[in-house]
């Protein structure tokens, strides 16, 4: 369910717009996940002042630490993780013809040696390997991850899932039923009035659940049909 969204101006970015949409939200108990562009250290601090938890993926944009989280994961792999405390989860899915085995470690981000004060918040480290095998063909990726609850591979795992769950349950649903990407309409405000158009579609015919059939079809049915379209909104 999409609750807030702010515009992107033409000369900035994410990370500009990002601060906007914390401020306006009650997070006061939730876990905030966000993309590698989002992990900034003002940005930790705004979310542990709302009195969330966060998980940022970390990436080159902090070449520093992003390069010593990868050095003390490749040893603790060498050294088997002896004499390192931390917390390990393992899923296995199978489906559509391939394999996929998430490998989840966290650790505490007192092992680190940098600074990590300008942190507000921060607790652990997380590392996310995913191994992807569909006939003779392997692929490997290892995501690194900053975050303000205690060492815990589970809670890390959910969060990490749940993110990525955004991609396939909003993103490609807007696209698919609602042909977001292929929209020919830029000019003004008209593509963010568009877009909350689309968001509020979306949530009310997710949370219409008598109809069992996808998002596509509900939105034809409430369409054509004056009830069920009542039923959708709900009066």
């Amino acid at each position: 369910m999409v609750l807030a969204q702010h515009k992107v101006h033409e000369r900035t970015n994410e990370i500009t717009a990002i601060p906007h949409l914390i401020k306006v939200l009650e997070l006061n108990g939730c876990l905030v996940t966000i993309d590698a562009m989002g992990t900034q250290t003002d940005i930790a601090q705004l979310l542990h002042s709302k009195g969330a938890d966060y998980c940022l993926a970390l990436k080159g944009n902090q070449r520093g630490l992003f390069q010593e989280v990868k050095e003390l994961f490749d040893n603790a792999q060498q050294t088997e993780w002896i004499g390192i405390e931390h917390s390990f989860h393992r899923t296995v899915e199978k489906g559509h013809g391939r394999i996929e085995t998430r490998r989840y470690w966290t650790f505490s981000a007192e092992l680190l040696s940098k600074n990590t004060d300008k942190w507000s918040g921060l607790q652990s480290i997380g590392i996310v390997e995913s191994v992807r095998r569909m006939g003779d063909k392997t692929t490997t990726a290892i995501r690194y991850y900053l975050n303000s609850f205690a060492s815990d591979a589970n809670r890390l795992a959910i969060a990490v899932r749940s993110h990525w769950g955004i991609e396939n349950n909003l993103h490609w649903v807007l696209d698919v039923a609602f042909n977001e990407d292929d929209c020919p309409v830029h000019k003004d405000n008209a593509p963010e009035n568009l877009a909350r158009l689309r968001q509020i579609a979306l949530n009310l015919l997710s949370k219409e659940k008598t109809a069992k059939i996808g998002v596509a079809n509900k939105r034809l049915k409430a369409a054509w049909d004056n009830k069920y379209l009542a039923k959708v909104l709900g009066i």
